[in-house]
């Protein structure tokens, strides 16, 4: 296993290396889509049938649409992601305020775009409306990045994708298309069907529901750390458990009396709540 900087190294690595497989693992919701498109595309173009690529992206709307869906959900706004918004543009987020009647602010990720963001949602809620904010102008457009949406969509199609947590979500995954088969991963070594083990104590998925806090997980900060993630809110440095575990939670133990459970969320009330909103988007 080798870490590389860019996709485009594996394929060098590829074209170094003939006599040898190289799989590159292609991850991330829409954001990092455009770069692993570009590493497909090089790889057909360049004839390397020695380079494949196992697909695992993950698609924004499709997620926050069944987690609106879902009965027991409590979210009420999201931020928006501006990094994802960057290459997608804010389009695609509309059916989703108008049917769900939520507001849906895209943000940045500075202290002061978190705050903006947070602001921009309550003043939608507080007022009764429900529509697509873009308050990272600075490096959101409407149409996000033509050149890589196209690029993406000539390389990708759309299919559906299980979450951690959450269970499988029609249509909101990439998957490559039939023109590049010849370096698709899940195809050529035939791992479409292996089903992954979720853990029994891991309650992410009320986590993204906004039902429950990281805290109150059971494995928090004992068998659940960034280092020994069992969900998919501990996996990711933007998740609500890393977070929590980042931040709140040294906050909490030096706020809990001597005694009291080491998970207490006692007295920091504003700054858990700021942070749940957060991973929540």
């Amino acid at each position: 296993i080798r870490i590389v900087y860019s996709p485009l190294d594996a394929v060098n690595l590829a074209a170094a290396n003939p006599r040898r497989r190289v799989v590159f693992f292609a991850i991330g919701f829409e954001t990092t889509a455009p770069p692993n498109a570009m590493a497909a595309w090089m790889a057909h173009k360049r004839k390397l049938t020695n380079f494949s690529m196992l697909v695992s992206h993950v698609l924004v709307p499709p997620m926050l649409a069944a987690l609106l869906d879902a009965p027991d959900n409590r979210v009420r706004g999201f931020l928006g992601p501006g990094h994802v918004c960057a290459v997608m543009g804010i389009e695609e987020y509309r059916p989703v305020a108008d049917r769900y009647r939520v507001p849906i602010v895209v943000s940045g990720f500075e202290p002061l775009d978190l705050l903006e963001g947070i602001y921009r949602t309550i003043r939608q809620l507080e007022t009764g409306r429900a529509e697509v904010e873009n308050a990272y102008a600075r490096a959101v457009r409407t149409d996000g990045n033509p050149a890589s949406r196209r690029l993406v969509e000539d390389v990708f199609e759309v299919c559906d994708r299980k979450w951690r947590g959450i269970g499988a979500i029609p249509a909101s995954g990439f998957r490559l298309r039939d023109d590049y088969r010849h370096h698709d991963a899940e195809r050529l070594f035939e791992v479409e069907k292996i089903e992954t083990q979720e853990s029994s104590v891991c309650i992410s998925g009320q986590i993204l529901k906004g039902q429950r806090k990281p805290c109150d997980c059971p494995a928090f900060g004992t068998a659940c750390t960034p280092r020994t993630p069992l969900g998919a809110t501990m996996v990711s440095s933007e998740g609500a458990c890393a977070a929590y575990f980042a931040y709140g939670r040294h906050l909490d133990l030096a706020m809990s009396p001597p005694g009291e459970p080491r998970h207490s969320s006692t007295g920091n009330t504003s700054l858990n709540d700021l942070v749940q909103i957060g991973g929540a988007s």
